[in-house]
């Protein structure tokens, strides 16, 4: 569809799809507290932290229990550079808290956490974090949590998120926001032509290896090649609906969803293990009922197309502020079969 469009256009209507960048670098910037040249685009969150992990020196602190993307980015850079060492914390009752980084080495130089844990649901307490590691770099994998929450973004020296899931902007959108202390301390490794200066591509060059400058200091300097413009501007519409709804409001109808699917948990008596208290949670609710009994659920909210993340003892659910009453009636209808299921 994007190339029958593109080979279709008419004289100049292309250069309005090269404005979507600087429309979703100060979309971002307004929902994150940072300016626009702070900002670049990502396809997905596993590209952003990519970036950030081949970039970074030193010692980074993290939950050995953190997303998968962020493991393999750290242990590709760790190989194939040998300047990143990780720092394996374990949390207590396995969520991670302030108290989780209270008593770091001197030689760490940075702390990783997710805003929401993926597996529990669970919400951390940034500024709390940055309180307790002082001036190392607070690295934040925000996927989970943004467009969910009103979090302090700002107190964040990197955010990466994807743009696929609470936003609903797609696969393919994401960003990657970088303080002044970060673009001072984590190197552009991964870096491409376009954060160069613009008259390279007049001048180009002999094709020895000196004709290629070192990456700017710059939040441009994190990406390979040209985004996909429709990419870019399906993330900026995404945040500039949110802007217009408000990230408080937006908050509080998931907030009210939450609290709706919970009560349908209840009511059939599955053990849920992500937080209840509305500080402490996003939009992640856990069940996690007998070994025996997660089939049998699965196939019941299967048959009532009721999506969830089916995984080997839990189930997770993930409402949206758009969840319709239409939607919870059918989790209602799956929990009826199951329980008749069970009971049987």
């Amino acid at each position: 569809m994007v190339a029958e469009l593109t080979s279709r256009a008419r004289f100049g209507t292309l250069d309005s799809a090269e404005q979507h960048d600087e429309r979703m670098r100060d979309a971002v910037a307004m929902a994150t507290g940072f300016e626009s040249d702070q900002v670049v685009f990502q396809p997905d969150t596993s590209t952003g932290l990519m970036h950030t992990m081949f970039g970074l020196e030193g010692i980074v602190a993290l939950s050995p229990a953190e997303y998968p993307s962020t493991l393999f980015a750290i242990a590709r850079a760790q190989r194939a550079l040998g300047r990143l060492q990780p720092l394996w914390v374990e949390p207590e009752y396995g969520r991670v808290t302030p108290g989780t980084f209270r008593e770091l080495p001197e030689e760490v130089t940075a702390v990783l956490v997710s805003a929401v844990d993926f597996r529990t649901g669970y919400r951390i307490d940034l500024e709390g974090i940055r309180q307790v590691i002082g001036d190392r770099l607070l690295i934040v994998d925000a996927v989970q949590a943004f467009g969910a929450v009103d979090a302090p973004w700002e107190v964040a020296d990197v955010i990466v998120s994807g743009g696929q899931k609470w936003l609903r902007a797609g696969r393919g959108t994401g960003f990657l926001v970088m303080s002044d202390r970060a673009l001072e301390r984590i190197e552009p490794v991964l870096s491409g032509w376009l954060g160069e200066p613009a008259d390279f591509l007049e001048t180009g060059g002999t094709g020895g290896e000196t004709d290629v400058p070192e990456a700017p200091r710059a939040a441009s300097s994190f990406a390979l090649s040209r985004p996909r413009p429709a990419a870019q501007a399906r993330l900026a519409t995404a945040l500039e609906r949110l802007d217009v709804v408000g990230i408080d409001q937006a908050e509080a109808g998931l907030r009210e969803r939450v609290d709706q699917v919970l009560a349908v948990i209840d009511e059939y008596g599955l053990p849920v293990i992500s937080p209840r208290a509305a500080d402490e949670r996003a939009g992640i609710v856990v069940v996690e009922p007998d070994a025996a009994h997660v089939t049998p659920l699965a196939a019941a909210l299967h048959n009532h197309a009721v999506s969830a993340t089916v995984r080997s003892s839990s189930i997770r659910f993930s409402p949206h502020v758009s969840t319709s009453d239409e939607t919870l009636s059918l989790l209602r209808m799956a929990f009826a079969e199951f329980a008749a299921g069970v009971s049987a």
